[in-house]
């Protein structure tokens, strides 16, 4: 894993987020479901998806959202990323839900944020929702996928 010296100089857009072990993201836009998705034979249909009104978002109890992070992200070649949530979140009975930052990615990270707790549950844009923990990864490819934005 990647310390604090190497995280700046490989992400310097972040610094201010940079902790001594990975980068604290910040929230950005949220959004509800409102129509089914499926992934058959390897054939994405993703749900449509209702944008919440900024700056607080109030998440229902029991509900999942769709939310993205502030800026984009560029993992270098040779690089990978786990998301793993904010403590406090957890604390309140709020979860959040990754995948794996491939090396060679660029663009807007997406995560599910679920609140399981029995009431709802307040957060502001731009807080912190995640860290990015880095690690190197010997002969790696970069990531080609349906994801991935032009730069």
């Amino acid at each position: 894993m990647l310390g604090e010296n190497k995280l700046i100089e490989l992400f310097p857009e972040f610094k201010e987020t940079i902790q001594p072990s990975g980068i604290d993201l910040k929230l950005d836009k949220v959004f509800k479901q409102v129509s089914g998705g499926s992934l058959i034979d390897n054939e994405k249909n993703l749900p449509e998806l209702k944008e919440l009104k900024p700056p607080i978002y109030e998440l229902e109890p029991k509900t999942s959202y769709n939310v993205t992070i502030e800026g984009k992200i560029k993992i270098p070649v040779g690089y990978t990323m786990l998301y793993l949530p904010r403590s406090t979140l957890l604390r309140s009975f709020v979860s959040v839900h990754t995948a794996v930052g491939d090396p060679g990615f660029y663009g807007t990270l997406q995560f599910m944020v679920v609140n399981n707790g029995e009431y709802p549950y307040k957060i502001k844009q731009g807080d912190r929702i995640a860290q990015a923990v880095v690690f190197e990864v010997d002969g790696s490819g970069e990531y080609n996928g349906s994801y991935q934005e032009k730069k």
